[in-house]
């Protein structure tokens, strides 16, 4: 039977990445490439769409971007000069083909598509309000709720629609749309999700992170601001402010494991950002030991960052198969016990007899650290520490990443010294949130106005969670589920 992998259930997971390019003559192209980079923000489904001028052409598939997009002949039949793009994470149940992004709906004006990173946490709320008033819903998805939205708003242009929309929505977004021959680029008022604005040519591009750029030779522009609407068509770049200012509040956890290491994220190398947080980390809870080694990949640059401060040598004491995708055949209870070892396996020379500090980025539900710990002490490890690259992710967050319950998150449910025994490490510190602060440039908190979104470490949600919080709104969990992306 095909069942999740062992590995993949214990991280937290990016929902959406997006992307958009205008005045291209390979658009569909190019969208692909550039989805190929932001694979990792989303792995089980993808869709382009495009615009050629007069019709739009659409392709929505399960799977990954290279199994459906790599084919001559998909990229021939979506012809324009102009396309959009999404790749998708499902957080629940069944992913299914209405809910995969770009959306696309025909209005008055022509041909609408949207693609959305975050996640909106007054959609349930609107949702209810939307069907009272007669809407049809073909998706379970909250960012059909922005598309009703602007269909019933008063008569306007698609930007003044847009604009409505968003003005009654909550939460967090990174939209791109695809309209009247123009592609959109929005970012929620506190700019809790990224996106960036490029140039290749003549052409502009708009994404999630950089390395969306570099795949396809586009320049970085400038990162997208908060509350900021970018529109590209044939006159230009056109910047409108339709939103009350607010202070910003991105996503700390961009740094820490969402982002790839090799984008720019607010003008910070996210590479550097995880080294530094690894010396912070050493700064902090330094312990003796022989061997410092990283949960790949994710925990490698703060590995790097701890051995070099702690003087502690740095060694690939586990190693990751790069074959093995989200899931895998389990025929009996024998080799699923063994699944560990078909993503990760101790490099027994460099572990046998030592100390070793295992340096990654989260603990959420603590079956992944279990597994890692065992497996290093069955290579003769004399001692495990681990180190965790973020402070105790303590509470779920709302605003477009896959986390448990609250209730179903070791660092909600125990202590420190609680955990380390449930993991079975000699010990186990976590970053203070003011150690990862000051590694993203910062002096530490500010706790009268943080600069950062950090709800899944602090609880403090810096945008209203309408639903969670409305009397009577009993199925939010379930429709927040199936909804995101």
């Amino acid at each position: 039977m095909l069942t999740t992998h062992p590995f993949d259930d214990d991280k937290l997971r990016e929902e959406c990445g997006v992307f958009g390019v205008y005045n291209h003559g390979e658009a569909a192209a190019v969208a692909a490439l550039g989805l190929h980079a932001l694979q990792h923000r989303g792995q089980e489904a993808a869709g382009i769409v495009t615009f050629d001028g007069e019709h739009y052409h659409i392709q929505h598939a399960m799977g990954q971007v290279g199994d459906n997009f790599s084919s001559q002949s998909v990229i021939a039949k979506l012809r324009g000069h102009a396309g959009i793009g999404h790749v998708r994470y499902a957080t629940s149940g069944d992913t299914v083909l209405r809910n995969v992004q770009p959306l696309f709906a025909d209005f008055e004006f022509g041909g609408f598509a949207l693609a959305h990173n975050g996640n909106l946490t007054n959609a349930l709320m609107l949702r209810r309000q939307l069907v009272r008033r007669g809407c049809l819903f073909q998706s379970t998805t909250d960012t059909e709720v922005i598309v009703h939205l602007m269909a019933t708003a008063r008569s306007g242009s698609v930007i003044d629609r847009m604009v409505e929309a968003l003005r009654q929505v909550e939460g967090a977004y990174s939209l791109i749309a695809l309209a009247k021959d123009m592609v959109i680029g929005v970012r929620d008022p506190l700019g809790v999700r990224p996106l960036v604005l490029g140039r290749v040519g003549d052409s502009h591009v708009l994404c999630s992170e950089t390395c969306a750029l570099d795949i396809i030779g586009a320049d970085f522009v400038r990162d997208v601001e908060p509350g900021e609407m970018i529109v590209l068509d044939s006159s230009g770049v056109h910047s409108l402010r339709p939103f009350l200012p607010q202070h910003r509040r991105f996503c700390i956890f961009e740094y820490i494991y969402f982002a790839r290491p090799d984008s720019v994220m607010e003008g910070n190398s996210v590479y550097e950002a995880r080294k530094r947080i690894g010396m912070e980390l050493a700064r902090e809870s330094a312990v003796d030991a022989d061997v410092v080694i990283p949960v790949p990949d994710s925990g490698v640059p703060a590995a790097i960052g701890y051995a070099a401060e702690s003087g502690i040598p740095f060694e690939l004491g586990i190693i990751r198969n790069h074959y093995v995708g989200r899931t895998f055949i389990e025929p009996t209870d024998q080799i699923r016990n063994l699944g560990v070892k078909l993503k990760h396996n101790a490099n027994r020379h460099m572990i046998e007899g030592k100390r070793v500090v295992l340096v990654d980025d989260s603990i959420v539900r603590g079956t992944t650290s279990i597994k890692i710990i065992e497996m290093v002490r069955r290579a003769g490890a004399s001692e495990v520490h681990m180190r965790i690259s973020s402070p105790p992710t303590s509470h779920a967050c709302f605003y477009g990443v896959d986390t448990p319950k609250k209730e179903k998150l070791l660092a909600h449910k125990y202590s420190i010294d609680e955990m380390a025994k449930y993991i079975g490490a000699d010990s186990l510190a976590f970053i203070s949130i003011d150690g990862l602060y000051k590694a993203v440039n910062e002096p530490g908190r500010n706790n009268a106005r943080p600069q950062y979104c950090d709800a899944c470490f602090t609880g403090d949600y810096p945008i209203p969670l309408l639903d969670r919080d409305t009397p009577g709104e009993t199925s939010e969990i379930t429709y927040r589920a199936e909804a995101r992306g």
